[in-house]
């Protein structure tokens, strides 16, 4: 579910701001490694710690529930 959420969220801002969104700009605006981010959107089950899900709540100004 995280992996087709923040696909999702990543369209949703390119759309809205009108510009490409990629790992590395997440990756430099959260501080998560892009590995990280790679393993989050393409694992099935990848589990990660609850700071990353924050940061990435702050980076697309959702909540937890929305990733």
């Amino acid at each position: 579910m995280i992996r087709f959420r923040i696909t999702e969220l990543m369209a949703e801002k390119q759309f809205r701001e009108g510009k490409r969104v990629t790992l590395l700009e997440i990756a430099d605006s959260t501080g998560i490694n892009r590995m990280t981010l790679s393993r989050m959107i393409n694992l099935k089950g990848y589990s990660t710690v609850t700071d990353n899900l924050d940061k990435l709540c702050a980076y697309f100004r959702c909540g937890l529930g929305d990733i």
